[in-house]
């Protein structure tokens, strides 16, 4: 056992090497190593631990991928019993058994229709999947102009550059334009800010009208329509109002483009059903998959289609139709079982009917956010919310970027032991699925006593 003088030491040691020689993604690195950083070492259930010893909720599920929580020990021995067998092998031309049961038991969960999975290792190969496949398939079917794509502002995908192309966040993005190649912008359906400056009490679906007529236009030049169903997450937890996702898969289907579905954020469960595409009953052409794929244990994704798309590759040798696309870790085994056991977690301990609950009172517990002076607009689905903080509640007048009023929130969050991340102005809320009620309290409470804190009462 170390002492504490070791102790000490090792964590001042780390902290250092942590500001000299680690990148961190989406930081700006000047104001990182001003500051003591959290340095995570060990976690259970929903609780997470740093070097020093201090506990923390995981209020974003370790960046939205968490489900049944920290060293669920189902995962655990999964990983382990698979670790006796072999840890890797190509799927290059083999197979391996976790990755064939994974694959039946996605198709059997996934929204009818979809027959085929295609192994990747993260959400934006997944969707780099996605894009090349739906390309691909209008070539072979002889529709040669048809390489463009639609897409939603606000509308994030990943961070390759063909997942960047059809993202539409330009703090993101638009350093990276002369890499990208075409996408229409469609407007997203964010009621609070709306687009025709309508209430969302009066809305008739103006902003499905911009989209009819890109694709009524333009839709001999587009491959597919990609879309995040129901919350658009990196663009402020955006939640679409009822019925966007059916028309808009409707209008996919009357333009003849195909429907990509990226449900890399909110699949398995997130929305309270399996997946969000189940609350429209939209089978897409396409769905993109990973994050809570196995509990968020390891890097895992897939790419499922449908028999249709999967067909137009099937030829002779010499045709050369494959679909030459793949990675080094395709159907990981270990990811794999861990997948499978993630699975029979939902199955036995029946997670999603547990989620109801926990919905409604998370839905409780953000009416009292209204009373906020700060507080512009609460969005929710299922066990996801976003709360957007605004300088100006009557005219939705934003805080500066430079002002970072999310990121201090977060900050003073996290001194009273919750892990949170905002999306600018945008407080996420996003905890493991396993989290219970207690634990749910209080996380609601130290958000709102953090807002409070730092927009109100300073």
């Amino acid at each position: 056992m170390r002492n504490q003088a070791s102790v000490e030491m090792t964590t001042e040691q780390l902290e250092s090497w942590d500001r000299e020689y680690v990148w961190h993604p989406f930081t700006q690195m000047k104001d990182y190593v001003k500051e003591k950083p959290v340095i995570i070492e060990n976690g259970e259930g929903v609780i997470l631990r740093d070097i020093e010893g201090n506990e923390y909720i995981d209020g974003i599920s370790s960046m939205w991928c968490n489900i049944h929580g920290h060293r669920k020990k189902e995962i655990d021995d999964a990983i382990r019993e698979q670790l006796d067998k072999v840890a890797h092998t190509t799927l290059l031309g083999f197979s391996n058994v976790p990755a064939i049961e994974l694959a039946k038991r996605l198709i059997d969960i996934t929204p009818d229709g979809l027959a085929k999975v295609f192994y990747s290792d993260n959400g934006s190969t997944a969707m780099e999947v996605a894009i090349k496949m739906a390309f691909q398939y209008w070539q072979y079917k002889g529709y040669k102009n048809k390489t463009n794509y639609v897409a939603l502002q606000h509308g994030y995908h990943g961070d390759t550059v063909g997942a960047i192309s059809v993202g539409g966040i330009d703090i993101f993005h638009s350093v990276f334009k002369p890499l990208l190649f075409k996408t229409f912008f469609a407007p997203s359906p964010y009621c609070y800010r709306c687009p025709h400056g309508k209430d969302k009490t009066e809305c008739m679906f103006e902003c499905l009208k911009d989209l009819e007529e890109i694709l009524s236009k333009d839709s001999d030049s587009i491959a597919a329509m990609v879309m995040e169903p129901l919350i658009q997450g990196a663009g402020g937890m955006i939640v679409h109002p009822e019925g966007y996702l059916s028309r808009a898969k409707e209008l996919c289907e009357k333009y003849n483009v195909l429907f990509v579905a990226d449900e890399i954020m909110v699949g398995f469960g997130r929305t309270g059903k399996m997946f969000a595409c189940a609350h429209e009953n939209v089978t897409p052409d396409i769905m993109a998959l990973s994050k809570g794929i196995n509990g968020g244990y390891m890097p895992l994704a897939v790419t499922l289609t449908t028999d249709e798309i999967y067909n137009a590759f099937i030829g002779d040798y010499g045709e050369q139709k494959t679909f030459f696309h793949g990675h080094t870790y395709t159907g990981h085994p270990l990811a794999c079982s861990a997948a499978l056991a993630s699975l029979d977690i939902f199955e036995d301990e029946k997670v999603i009917e547990g989620l109801q609950p926990k919905i409604r009172l998370l839905k409780e517990r953000l009416e009292r956010f209204t009373n906020l002076n700060s507080v512009g607009d609460i969005r929710q689905s299922g066990l996801v919310a976003g709360i957007e903080l605004v300088r100006n509640k009557e005219t939705k007048e934003p805080y500066s970027w430079e002002e970072k009023i999310g990121a201090k929130v977060c900050f003073e969050a996290r001194q009273r032991g919750l892990i949170s991340r905002p999306l600018d102005n945008v407080i996420v809320i996003m905890p493991p699925l396993s989290i219970n009620t207690s634990q749910l309290n209080r996380m609601m409470d130290i958000i709102y006593e953090s807002i409070e804190t730092i927009t109100e009462i300073n």
